[in-house]
């Protein structure tokens, strides 16, 4: 089988990659000519684990291509996968759809034979109608059908997410195109992996659905945490009696400094754009999107608090910038909020992030600096900052970072770790002044 994957960037490329170490081959064609060259090379334009070595593979096996020709990568295919952007749109928060119309149109000027045009990313309900009906109005001779297949990949661990999911969402509403998906798919089968075919409105709603779901578990336990700090319990032991039961689950009953990334911040914002086209708003949404805007401020606050209400003249060291481990994705990062709101308050921040250096210098304001490892942001600093749980800040050796820090009023050294990466108890006798989330 043969498939064209229009767009080569984070879905686009960790889906058309996974494709072919099924057997399938597969064309991954983008508008960048310099992305294309790259990937040519093997040059792997986003950080995620494992990936450089899944394209290196399968491109020296001939399973994988790059292209900017768009034409003869669709006249060749029999299943045509739209893997584009659809960013947040300025002003109202619905889903700029713009790079998926000029896709549906490029694609039907070039179809031949019966193909099916697959959305891959994620779009509001209705959308997959909108796609057919710029296809048969740009070519109305085209003989395709379409499907929808939302992808549930996570950042850092997207191609374990891609070759052994929770389950294969298909909308479709065409025999010939379930012919085609569900042979693309065999391999899953054979794991038993669970695969809903549904029609198109309810594929993509189901994406939509889960993120915001996913959302409000992040926000829910975030709220109680800031409670626990009030009343005086253990946010962690609250999440683990709550996640025990197997009804609530335990995943993602993590509190933090928000959410960010590709997808809940848009997703969210999306659903409820779409909600209120519909007059049916989804408030709990509403209140989630709210929530977690106010948790990134709050962090902001409790370093305040921490600093004794005046942080003019500190020097911040903080670790971790990206909005998880394990990705370089700043989208929507606590940090692009924190950081700056430090800096507008009188402090200096020195940054570290494993994958993220002096190239985030163009998200943050002066004040801003950033160093090649953890020890050297965390010397001559009034105060640390753990942002981003990366796996090398779980065990820092903790008399050096102290050691090099300057010590406050009361001898005590100010460790803010809003991952909850370390113990209070433990931080406290080893004379830190630690302030974490919800314990």
């Amino acid at each position: 089988m043969r498939i064209t994957m229009i767009g080569a960037g984070y879905v686009g490329l960790v889906s058309g990659a996974c494709f072919s170490e099924f057997g399938v081959q597969v064309i991954c064609v983008d508008s960048d000519a310099d992305k294309i060259n790259r990937l040519r090379q093997g040059i792997i334009p986003i950080y995620e684990p494992g990936l450089d070595r899944l394209v290196l593979r399968n491109a020296q096996a001939g399973r994988l291509e790059f292209t900017t020709d768009l034409a003869s990568a669709v006249e060749k295919s029999e299943a045509v996968f739209i893997a584009v952007g659809t960013p947040e749109r300025r002003g109202d928060g619905a889903a700029d759809l713009q790079y998926v119309f000029a896709a549906a149109r490029q694609i039907a000027r070039h179809l031949k034979g019966f193909t099916v045009v697959v959305t891959k990313s994620t779009v509001p309900v209705g959308t997959g109608a909108r796609i057919a009906a710029a296809i048969r109005e740009e070519n109305p001779d085209a003989d395709f059908a379409m499907a929808s297949n939302p992808e549930f990949l996570r950042e850092g661990s997207a191609i374990e997410d891609f070759m052994r999911p929770d389950r294969v969402v298909i909308g479709v509403e065409d025999s010939r195109a379930i012919d085609v998906l569900k042979s693309l798919y065999r391999p899953l089968y054979l794991i038993e992996t669970p695969i809903l075919i549904t029609n198109i409105p309810t594929a993509e709603l189901t994406k939509y659905a889960s993120n915001a779901f996913l959302a409000t578990k992040i926000m829910f336990i975030n709220q109680i945490a800031n409670l626990c700090e009030s009343v005086g319990a253990d946010v962690h032991h609250v999440a683990r009696g709550m996640g025990l039961d197997r009804r609530i689950g335990g995943k993602f009953l993590h509190p933090g400094p928000g959410y960010g990334g590709s997808c809940f911040p848009k997703d969210t914002q999306a659903l409820v754009h779409t909600a209120e086209e519909h007059q049916e708003p989804i408030t709990i949404v509403e209140a989630v999107v709210a929530a977690n805007a106010r948790q990134k401020r709050r962090m902001v606050e409790k370093i305040l608090r921490a600093a004794g209400g005046d942080l003019t003249g500190l020097t911040i060291g903080v670790l971790g910038l990206t909005f998880k481990p394990n990705t370089d994705d700043m989208r929507d990062a606590p940090s692009l909020v924190i950081l700056p709101e430090l800096v507008r308050l009188g402090a200096t921040v020195i940054a570290f992030d494993p994958e993220i250096r002096g190239q985030a210098k163009d998200h943050f304001p002066e004040g801003v600096t950033f160093t090649t490892d953890a020890y050297t942001a965390c010397r001559d600093v009034d105060l640390v900052l753990i942002l981003t749980e990366w796996n090398q800040f779980r065990n820092l050796d903790l008399v050096t970072i102290r050691s090099g820090m300057r010590a406050r009023p009361d001898g005590r050294y100010l460790f803010c770790d809003f991952r909850n990466i370390y113990d209070p108890e433990p931080m406290r006798r080893a004379g830190f002044h630690y302030v974490c989330v919800g314990r």
